[in-house]
């Protein structure tokens, strides 16, 4: 007498459809869960421990170019200060400030400030140059190079026959950094708005991630 395979007959089918279309709803149930948990992470991430960072123009390069990212450890200056010569993000003067098109709409600044953690968004309110000049140091743009206590700085990071126009001389005040573009000719900077205060640093630019090929420690 014949018998009927266990699972295989036309109830089993259907059973085994359920359980699919049942699997298939789950798993995209569980998409946007997880998209929601990685944009937390990312902003938590951001908000305490490194920063990605979307480059929206061309005032370092040729160190950094347009469109390039950047991650900002927010933990560097806990360990030491700034030193000259470190790439650093900090909040814009107030003039140079940019206010956001979505500052009126909750859900768009949410949207925004998940794109800056991930690196996707332009800051309208954040900058990022170099440290030139440190508190209580005078320094002075003359004959198209900075001097630093009067002596001739060396930036080596600076493409041959780069030019800085005039400025100070002037003692950079206690707790405050003398900041500038590597593109010198276009790049608003300290020469423009003066030294930043120490404490709107958001943090030191470590490395470029993207574009991939380009990728390197900064």
């Amino acid at each position: 007498m014949g018998q009927v395979p266990v699972g295989s007959g036309p109830g089993s089918q259907a059973r085994s459809r359920r359980s699919w279309r049942s699997w298939r709803s789950q798993r995209l149930l569980e998409i946007p869960a997880l998209c929601l948990l990685a944009a937390l992470v990312a902003v938590g991430v951001n908000t305490f421990v490194a920063q990605a960072f979307y480059i929206p123009s061309a005032s370092m390069v040729p160190q950094l170019r347009i469109n390039d990212r950047v991650v900002v450890s927010k933990l560097a200056y806990h360990l030491h200060p700034p030193r000259r010569g470190d790439v650093v993000v900090f909040s814009a003067p107030e003039a140079e400030q940019q206010v956001p098109s979505t500052s009126g709409n909750p859900m768009a600044r949410a949207v925004q400030r998940v794109g800056r953690a991930l690196g996707i968004a332009e800051s309208k309110t954040e900058l990022i140059k170099r440290v030139i000049g440190l508190p209580g140091e005078s320094i002075e743009g003359r004959n198209g190079r900075v001097f630093i206590g009067g002596r001739p700085l060396r930036e080596p990071y600076l493409p041959p026959g780069t030019a800085t126009s005039d400025f100070g001389p002037l003692v950079v005040p206690a707790g405050h950094l003398w900041v500038m573009g590597d593109n010198r000719s276009e790049s608003s900077d300290s020469r423009v708005f003066g030294p930043i205060v120490g404490s709107t640093i958001v943090g030191r630019a470590i490395w470029r991630v993207w574009p991939v090929n380009h990728a390197s420690f900064l």
